[in-house]
């Protein structure tokens, strides 16, 4: 199909995938439960939010330790245009690789493999390219994931989960520093030096990922969105959405409704918008 292939595997406690190997470059991530992959006789856990690129020949197993969900993504490297083969996954993907994802780049990931689930339905022309562009940005988002090392690292990492699942709560940098027991300033400086944005930043970029979400795909009406994402007020709501997206959320919300908007707002930097 197009020199790509999307589906998925689920395994039960204590199965076991015995080592071998593909002719051509797999991803696999951890959707659900717990386990270990081998690549090349190294070990390593394998969970949720946790993703691997396969080198063509490359020897490999799984073994489920807890019910493991795992996504698998087959491609051709044909697939992809030359500069972004050579340049992208040649260098960033010389041997297999195993990546840790959390929060925003998790969610990142998800969005990209349902997206080209959808492309993979369409008979268009612009179909192949649609799937290349997602898988390039798939390859992209996978090679900028680096361990966490420190114990600034990690609380950055852990500062930023908690973000994710706990936006609706956070009124100011003082919920985040007593969270993690640590000063407004450093948690600034800790958060900025791994992410390039602070913790209140990032918290906006959450709530107004999801106002957009929720604009274009419910009928909810604004002050139950403005509830929903942790704003006190409808004016602070209204004047943090203008300034993130230069325009009101009933004027998203209409836009958006006339196919001229999107809800994601990494798509529109990406792929441009022609309305």
């Amino acid at each position: 199909m197009l020199g790509i292939r999307l589906y998925e595997i689920r395994h039960s406690d204590g199965d076991v995938m015995t080592e071998h190997h593909h002719d051509i470059h797999q991803i696999l991530y951890a959707l659900d439960g717990f386990g270990q992959v081998t690549l090349d006789g190294v070990s390593s856990d394998f969970e949720r939010g946790s993703g691997v690129v396969i080198v063509p020949h490359c020897p490999h197993s799984i073994v489920s330790a807890a019910n493991l969900t795992v996504l698998v993504l087959e491609f051709d490297e044909q697939l992809l245009e030359q500069e972004v083969r050579h340049r992208l996954l040649h260098k960033e993907f010389a041997g297999s690789r195993l990546v840790k994802l959390h929060g925003f780049g998790d969610n990142e990931l998800r969005q990209l493999t349902r997206k080209m689930l959808f492309e993979q339905t369409r008979s268009a022309l612009l179909h192949k390219l649609a799937i290349g562009t997602c898988l390039a940005e798939l390859l992209l988002l996978l090679a900028r994931c680096q361990p966490v090392s420190g114990m600034n690292g990690m609380r950055a990492e852990k500062l930023r989960d908690y973000i994710d699942t706990h936006y609706y709560t956070i009124a100011n940098p003082g919920d985040l520093s007593a969270r993690l027991g640590v000063s407004a300033r450093h948690l600034n400086n800790i958060f900025k030096e791994r992410y390039h944005m602070t913790p209140l930043q990032y918290v906006t970029e959450v709530r107004m990922r999801l106002a957009k979400q929720l604009l274009a795909e419910t009928d909810k009406d604004i002050a139950s969105i403005c509830f929903e994402l942790g704003f006190e007020t409808l004016s602070t709501f209204y004047r943090t959405f203008k300034g993130a997206l230069q325009m009101t959320p009933n004027g998203y919300r209409k836009l958006y409704r006339t196919g001229c908007a999107t809800p994601n707002p990494k798509e529109e930097l990406i792929h441009g918008n022609d309305c």
